[in-house]
Order: C-alpha cells, then structure tokens, then sequence
C-alpha cells in the first residue's frame, strides 16, 4: 500500500528557549560545514530567501551567511529531527568554506593524544576576506 506522506508542523522554537541548532550540511558530498542556531525569524528568512539565515548568540541578531564574505549558502533542502528542536539545512557553499577562520568546514581541527590537530588547509585568508575599513 502506497502512503501519502505526512505533514506536519515545522521546528518547534519553542524548546531551546526560541532558539534551535542549525547544522549546515554540503548536499553533494555530505559533509557536515557548520553548526549555527536559527530563530523562528531567521528560519522563516532562510524559508523566503533559499539561502541560509542564521541567528548569532554573540551580535545578538539575524545574520545571513555569507553577508561579509559573500560565501553564502545556497539552500537545497531543509530537514528537522524527530523532536523538531535540531534543523539540518543540506545546503551548496558559494565561495568553497563555511568557515570564518578561512576552512571549508569549521569543523578542521581533529581531537589526538596529542591535542587539537588542524587537518584541512585553508581556502581563503580571514584578514583578506574580512578587512575592516
């Protein structure tokens, strides 16, 4: 039997205190990019525009990824976990790095005996991308 698939509602906003991680995943290889946290509104932003808004806990307001860099996320597909309080974007990074510190994923350090490994080279240099007037 052939079923017709359910709909339901979106993330719940309301667990986590309104806000809700975010985990930006590349939909060609699968790599995971980046984690962030959307709001009702960003989520909402990110529904209108087809590219990522995220919300930042240190600026305390909406930001867009890729406002400064111009290494936005380009949305394909957005997913949300069986308790709708994680929100998983399957996305395409326009300009090859999701990460600010210049990776392509933020997640470019490695856990050894030894401690922290970086084990991915840089795409771009953060002082170029992210020159303050």
């Amino acid at each position: 039997m052939i079923q017709t698939p359910e709909v339901c509602e979106g993330p719940d906003f309301e667990k986590g205190g309104g806000l809700l991680p975010a985990i930006a995943q590349d939909v060609h290889t699968g790599e995971v990019l980046m984690l962030a946290y959307m709001n009702r509104e960003s989520f909402q932003q990110t529904l209108l525009r087809g590219e990522a808004v995220y919300y930042s806990r240190s600026r305390q307001k909406l930001w867009r990824k890729g406002e400064e860099s111009g290494h936005v996320q380009k949305v394909h597909a957005i997913y949300v976990d069986c308790d709708r309080d994680c929100i998983l974007l399957k996305v395409e990074q326009i300009g090859g790095a999701a990460c600010h510190e210049g990776y392509r994923s933020c997640f470019y350090r490695q856990v050894t005996p030894e401690g922290l490994k970086v084990v991915a080279e840089r795409v771009f240099d953060p002082e170029q991308v992210y020159k303050k007037p």
